[in-house]
């Protein structure tokens, strides 16, 4: 007697696979401008959001918008009063020094392991940032400072051959970046940054993994030290600042 062949049953109620095509919704796409335009500094810390004059500027119903805004507030980037309206969130101040530390902690790994591997190709990807810092520091402009700035730590994270470090620090940084923006007015600060930029570099190229964490976390840990000082200076911006909360 033949064997009796049972055909599989069909999955029922499968979960349609994702389309690696389909475009972002209107709220993702709005929560990302908005989300840059509040990390740039271009929406300041306690500014107004109005929600109808967005729809209206995104060309859009206020729907989206409203998404875009309480997934900004889950964030920490937007607070909403009921009572009293919708505003850029100020800068929580006795958050920074714990998300400048992960930083700190992370981009040493990156460093380390960028001396270690010691390749051509990273070290060259990486002088590449720094001129474009050097172009943006010689034009005075500060927005292409801080992404040529971005840049080249997100270059030695690949050129320590993980990239993935740098995805980690974007996730804990958009505050810091928020006070960062405030420090770039400073006198003297394009030439600090280059230089320190400029050690991280030599030390990769020397392959001394040590003494590359050590200048990452120098530079990085100045953040620290001039968290009072641009406080002071923006009380405006900042939530939470008194002498308990200071590092």
């Amino acid at each position: 007697m033949d064997a009796i062949r049972i055909a599989p049953r069909k999955a029922q109620n499968r979960m349609p696979s994702r389309d690696p095509e389909r475009p972002p919704t209107a709220a993702a796409v709005i929560r990302q401008d908005l989300r840059a335009r509040i990390a740039s500094l271009a929406m300041r810390p306690g500014e107004p959001i109005n929600e109808k004059e967005l729809a209206r500027q995104y060309g859009v119903s206020r729907t989206p918008v409203h998404e875009a805004v309480l997934k900004l507030a889950e964030e920490g980037l937007v607070a909403i009063f009921p009572q009293s309206g919708t505003f850029v969130a100020l800068i929580p101040y006795a958050d920074l020094p714990e998300a400048i530390i992960i930083r700190r902690s992370l981009e040493e790994t990156s460093a380390r392991l960028a001396a270690e591997r010691g390749e051509a190709a990273g070290l060259a990807a990486i002088d590449q940032a720094m001129a474009v810092l050097a172009r943006a520091a010689g034009a005075g402009d500060r927005e292409a400072f801080h992404q040529a700035d971005e840049e080249f730590h997100s270059r030695v994270a690949q050129a320590a051959g993980y990239p993935g470090i740098w995805r980690l620090v974007q996730q804990v940084k958009v505050q810091v970046d928020r006070f960062r923006r405030l420090t770039l007015p400073q006198a003297g600060r394009f030439g600090r940054v280059i230089a320190e930029h400029g050690a991280v570099r030599d030390a990769i190229a020397s392959r001394d993994p040590d003494e590359a964490a050590r200048r990452m976390g120098a530079h990085l840990g100045g953040l620290l030290a001039d968290l009072g000082d641009i406080a002071d200076l923006n009380p405006d911006c900042f939530d939470g600042i008194g002498d308990e909360t200071r590092p």
